[in-house]
C-alpha cells in the first residue's frame, strides 16, 4: 500500500513573535500538513506553547520534532501530550525519542539523572502507556518516534503511528534496509526529516557542522537538491523504492518547496 504525501515543518521561534506567527500562516497557507517545534529547553519557549499557539492561528496539524524522554517524566509528557491533542481537537502528533547526541552534559547542567539509552526507552514505553491511559477507549493521540538502534526499532513497531530515522550520513541503501521492516500495510508512516537543502542547514534540526558536500557524497537521505523540481523527482523516488511518505523540512525552506507541496500532497 502506497501512502499519500504528506509534509510537515520543523519552524523553531528565532525571530521576533509577530514574525513567527506571520510564518506560520504562511505555512499553513502553502499546503503543508503539520507544523512542528524542537524540544530544546531555554533556547526556544516549551512546545506546549508554541503549539497551542500555532494550532489556534491555523488549521494545521501541530506536533514536537521531537520530546526528548529523558527531560521530562514520561507522565508529564503524557499529560502535556493528552491536553495538547485535547486542546487542538485531535491535531496533535507526539513526537519523541530518546534524546539527541550530546544531551547527558545538557542533563547534568540541568541537574537532571543521565540514565542509559536502554532506560531511555523504557521512559517512552511508559509514557505511550500513560498517553493512552489518558486518551481512553475514546480519544487516539498520533506517536511519532525516532529511532536507529534495534531495540528502538522494536519498540517504534509496537508502539508508534509514525517512524522516522535519527539519521547522519547513512547511505541510501543502508536506509533502505532499515525502513524494510515497517513496509507493510499495516505497520506505521515512515516519514524523513531533511535538514539539509543544497548547502543550507536547517536550524536545530542538524548539528551547525553538518557537511552537505560529505551528506551528498554519501548518498545520504538527509540532504535534498535545492532545485525545486530535482528535489520533487527525489522525493517521489524516495516513496516508491523506500515507502517514505511523510517529508519533515526546516522553515526556512518552506516557501522554496511550497510548489512541490502543493503538487505532490494531491497524490
Amino acid at each position: 500500500m502506497t501512502r499519500p504525501f504528506r509534509f510537515g515543518v520543523v519552524a523553531p521561534l528565532r525571530t521576533d513573535l509577530p514574525t513567527w506567527r506571520d510564518r506560520v500562516r504562511r505555512i499553513a497557507d502553502s499546503g503543508y500538513s503539520t507544523l512542528l517545534v524542537p524540544d530544546f529547553p531555554q533556547t526556544q519557549p516549551a512546545p506546549g506553547p508554541m503549539l497551542a499557539t500555532a494550532a489556534a492561528l491555523t488549521d494545521l496539524r501541530v506536533g514536537t520534532w521531537v520530546y526528548a524522554s529523558p527531560l521530562r517524566p514520561a507522565w508529564l509528557t503524557a499529560w502535556e501530550a493528552h491536553s495538547l491533542s485535547l486542546m487542538t481537537g485531535g491535531r496533535f502528533e507526539m513526537g519523541i525519542g530518546v534524546g539527541r547526541p550530546g544531551i547527558e552534559d545538557e542533563l547534568r547542567n540541568k541537574g537532571l539523572p543521565v540514565v542509559p539509552p536502554n532506560e531511555r526507552l523504557a521512559q517512552i514505553r511508559e509514557t505511550v502507556r500513560t498517553l493512552r491511559d489518558l486518551d481512553g477507549a475514546d480519544h487516539h493521540t498520533p506517536v511519532a518516534m525516532a529511532v536507529l538502534g534495534p531495540k528502538a526499532r522494536a519498540l517504534a513497531a509496537e508502539v508508534a503511528d509514525t517512524v522516522t530515522f535519527a539519521l547522519g550520513n547513512q547511505p541510501r541503501v543502508e536506509v533502505e534496509r532499515l525502513a524494510r521492516e515497517f513496509r507493510t500495510s499495516r505497520g506505521p508512516e515512515l516519514a524523513l526529516a531533511v535538514p539539509v537543502v543544497g548547502d543550507t542547514v536547517a536550524p536545530y534540526m542538524a548539528h551547525p557542522d553538518t557537511d552537505p558536500v560529505a551528506l551528498r557524497a554519501a548518498d545520504a537521505l538527509t540532504v535534498l537538491p535545492d532545485d525545486p523540481a530535482a528535489a520533487l523527482e527525489e522525493i517521489q523516488r524516495r516513496r516508491e523504492e523506500i515507502g517514505f511518505s511523510y517529508f519533515v523540512f526546516g522553515a526556512d525552506f518552506a516557501d522554496r518547496f511550497a510548489p512541490v507541496v502543493a503538487k505532490l500532497a494531491r497524490r
